[in-house]
């Protein structure tokens, strides 16, 4: 079998974005498993292309204009007169006022908009946007540090051309931003598994089906603290084989939140990196257009080595587990390796409780119609996005675009993502403000 095409979308100033002191969600983190991948030599195997700035016009295809509108006017300096309007988007302490809040929020959504451009028109197999995955905004406010739902933009844009696109969450929340946008259609199935109870978002109980048309293309694996790799296999593996050979979807979108990984500073689960990839490697496995995100992971190099070593296995690459030298070295320490131990925490997943609810979403596949139809219509034309407006901003004069000038700043407060990180050795001044190569990063023309 051929080479699969696989793409990549990075923008080099997304690690710049900073929700706040003290806040658990680190734009930098995607830096970190970019600068990982480009020293990993992954870079040379894949397309990579910058993200557009996505438009008004495309987000709106989701989101309402009053709330964009709000998205656009707030900031830092004029928050205090929009006090009721930020209670009505949910915006302030989980969801923060921050510098660069709407534009971070474009690129996350413009990286997966143009990875499913590139799927659509037969560009590549395969498309990658660590930046996205932000699976609880709604339709009219911010939610779980979420504000625009990429997820849901993707899967919008995915529909033009294909009638069927399955949406997998492995995030330790439950998706809900992205299964509300669908709840009623049997267009788009999503499944999650995740962490459920007294746990954020509140949502994804197992009898929560979709409703109308949509009705049993919800499926929603709640689970408990510690659960390992084994167990993780043997309810994702059965589960989702009866979902492809019932829903037969023409796309997949995988949200893949690294909080589920063990000793994530938000989460409760144990898998290894081994454990979370193998749930790509089996979707991969299918041969259908995929579009992969990121999602959540509050253990700043955890989420980097995982979504490094994903990355490893969406280009059939086997990574050394030693790492290779890297801008952020030191974080790594003190082992210094690609792959995390698990721990001996309890599991509090019964394989009677396994098999129970895995028995219970079985019956749930039975209530489908195979591959559900949906009306033929022209396809219209995917959205356009122009070099020349990506760069519009960047004075031709200057020696270094603000792009590059921006690349040198890191802030302090992202070095780590502990108090006991922060005790770890500082990086030396020379290097934190030394270059990242990014392979000649292109502008993607969506």
């Amino acid at each position: 079998m051929s080479r699969r095409k696989v793409c990549y979308f990075y923008d080099d100033t997304i690690g710049n974005y900073h929700y706040g002191l003290g806040h658990p969600m680190k734009p930098h983190r995607i830096r970190m498993a970019h600068n990982l991948i480009v020293n990993y030599g992954l870079f040379k195997k894949m397309h990579i292309f910058r993200p557009h700035v996505a438009k008004n016009d495309e987000l709106t295809q989701f989101h309402s204009d009053d709330y964009i509108n709000f998205l656009q006017m707030i900031s830092p300096d004029n928050m205090n007169e929009y006090l009721k309007e930020m209670q009505r988007f949910n915006v302030g302490e989980d969801c923060p006022v921050f510098d660069g809040l709407l534009r971070f929020s474009q690129l996350s959504a413009g990286g997966s908009i143009g990875g499913a451009v590139k799927l659509n028109s037969g560009e590549a197999d395969i498309a990658i946007n660590w930046a996205g995955g932000l699976h609880h905004a709604k339709k009219c406010e911010a939610s779980g540090f979420c504000y625009i739902n990429d997820a849901v933009l993707g899967i919008l844009e995915l529909l033009r051309v294909h009638q069927r696109v399955l949406y997998v969450d492995i995030d330790i929340h439950h998706g809900d931003g992205v299964e509300e946008a669908f709840y009623t259609t049997n267009r788009v199935m999503c499944v999650s598994f995740h962490k459920f109870g007294d746990y954020f978002p509140g949502t994804g109980d197992i009898r929560d089906v979709g409703a109308g048309k949509g009705k049993y293309y919800s499926l929603n694996f709640p689970l408990k603290d510690g659960i390992d790799d084994e167990n993780y296999r043997f309810i994702f593996k059965p589960v989702m084989q009866k979902v492809m050979e019932t829903f037969q979807p023409g796309a997949i979108v995988i949200q893949c939140g690294a909080d589920s990984l063990t000793g994530d500073r938000l989460g409760g689960f144990n898998l290894s990196l081994k454990g979370h990839g193998e749930c790509i490697e089996f979707l991969k496995s299918y041969n259908v257009p995929l579009l992969v995100v990121g999602g959540g992971g509050y253990t700043i190099r955890n989420v980097a080595r995982c979504w490094t070593y994903e990355t490893g296995i969406l280009l059939n690459e086997n990574l050394s587990d030693d790492l290779p030298y890297n801008e952020y070295i030191e974080y790594y320490g003190p082992d210094f390796r690609l792959h995390i131990n698990p721990t001996n925490m309890e599991n509090l997943n019964s394989k009677k409780y396994l098999e129970r609810c895995r028995a219970q979403l079985m019956e749930h596949l039975r209530h489908l119609e195979a591959a559900p139809g949906a009306p033929i219509m022209e396809v219209p034309p995917p959205f356009q996005m122009s070099e020349e407006e990506d760069d519009e901003d960047e004075d031709p004069d200057s020696r270094f675009s603000q792009k590059e000038s921006d690349k040198r700043i890191l802030k302090d407060e992202e070095f780590y993502d502990s108090d006991e990180e922060s005790n770890s050795k500082h990086m030396d001044q020379d290097d934190q403000f030394s270059e990242t190569p990014t392979n000649g990063v292109a502008s993607s023309t969506n």
